[in-house]
């Protein structure tokens, strides 16, 4: 989930579009996926202006439905938590997040995402995410009839592990590709060479002929010594 009121979180699910001409020859390039995370996620979360302020506990409000009636939103703010997601927002900064998690299930669960038995009257929810290049958690509860609760955001240390280990592997297969097409580039020049030097042999001798034969035309149109004209 990102946060819907930063530009940045528009651009990052967008995929370069290129458009290929009717009689354009499609040029080699390499296609590098945009990185899911940043590659310092733990530094930024605890520097990053927002993540500081949203890691605080804070008023949080149920955002969807709101031109229904406040019965209708609590039908329905229940059903999609019971579905396992729902649309909060921070009330102090209008952060808006699309939070999905686990259903909750009527059998034990040491570790729930979504538990309506904890506390009378309040549903409590947890929901891993990456927002801005981070892996994060938001956890709070909110209140079943007034729809508002308080919640945060933690950094999330398992799935950020997760996540820079994909990172690393992907930077490497990239790393691996740009080597192969480097070394596939090295080979086309090392063969273009010896042709070049072999027209460059040709096209001398071809100019080197044309001169000798020019000699030979001009030696024969010339007549004999005028000495020789005028004794005959």
């Amino acid at each position: 989930m990102h946060s819907m009121n930063d530009p940045t979180s528009a651009l990052a699910g967008m995929l370069p579009f290129d458009s290929i001409g009717l009689y354009e020859q499609p040029k080699p390039r390499f296609i590098f996926k945009m990185p899911r995370v940043v590659p310092d996620q733990k530094s930024k979360f605890e520097s990053d202006e927002l993540f500081r302020r949203l890691s605080r506990e804070s008023e949080v409000r149920y955002t969807g439905y709101r031109d229904r009636p406040q019965e209708e939103r609590q039908v329905r703010f229940q059903n999609a938590c019971r579905e396992g997601h729902t649309e909060i927002a921070f009330a102090a900064t209008g952060t808006n997040l699309q939070l999905v998690f686990t259903p909750p299930t009527t059998g034990y669960m040491p570790d729930k995402e979504c538990d309506f038995e904890k506390e009378p009257g309040k549903v409590h929810i947890k929901a891993a995410f990456i927002m801005n290049g981070v892996c994060v958690r938001w956890r709070g509860w909110l209140d079943l009839e007034r729809l508002d609760g308080v919640g945060c955001l933690e950094y999330c240390e398992e799935r950020a592990a997760q996540e820079d280990a994909l990172l690393r592997e992907q930077i490497e297969r990239y790393n691996q590709r740009l080597r192969e097409f480097e070394d596939k580039q090295r080979g086309y020049r090392q063969q273009e060479r010896p042709d070049q030097e072999l027209e460059l042999r040709m096209s001398s001798n071809i100019h080197g002929g044309h001169h000798g034969h020019h000699g030979g035309v001009s030696s024969r149109c010339h007549g004999p010594p005028r000495s020789e004209r005028r004794m005959t």
